[in-house]
C-alpha cells in the first residue's frame, strides 16, 4: 500500500476584528478632493425662503391691532382692507413662495 498524502486546504477567514479594523480604516479616509458634495439646497433657494418668510412675516404684523382699549366700545378698525384682504393675501403669498423655494431643484 502506497502513502498518499492528502492536500488539505483551508480556508482562512479573517478575524473579526481584522474586519473592524479595516472598516474603520476605510471610514476614517477623508473624501477625495475631486469630488465635489451636491447640496439639496442652492443659494438661490435660501434668499426665496427667506423672501417667504419675510412675506409671511409681514402679513401677521399687518394683522395686528385694531381692537378697542374698552370693551364696551366696538371698534370698526377690525374690518379695515389692511386686516381682511392685503394681510391673508400676503401670508398665502409667502406660503406659496415657502414650498416653490423648497421644491425649486438647482441647475446642474
Amino acid at each position: 500500500m502506497s502513502k498518499k498524502k492528502k492536500k488539505i486546504t483551508h480556508s482562512v477567514k479573517p478575524k473579526v476584528s481584522e474586519t473592524k479594523k479595516a472598516a474603520t480604516v476605510q471610514s476614517k479616509q477623508k473624501p477625495r478632493p475631486d469630488s465635489t458634495t451636491v447640496f439639496a439646497f442652492t443659494k438661490q433657494n435660501y434668499k426665496l425662503l427667506l423672501i417667504g418668510l419675510a412675506f409671511i412675516l409681514v402679513g401677521f404684523l399687518l394683522m395686528i391691532g385694531g381692537g378697542s382699549d374698552d370693551p364696551n366700545i366696538f371698534s370698526d378698525e377690525i374690518f379695515s382692507f389692511q386686516r381682511l384682504t392685503l394681510a391673508p393675501i400676503l401670508i398665502l403669498a409667502g406660503y406659496v413662495i415657502e414650498i416653490f423655494a423648497i421644491m425649486k431643484k438647482p441647475k446642474s
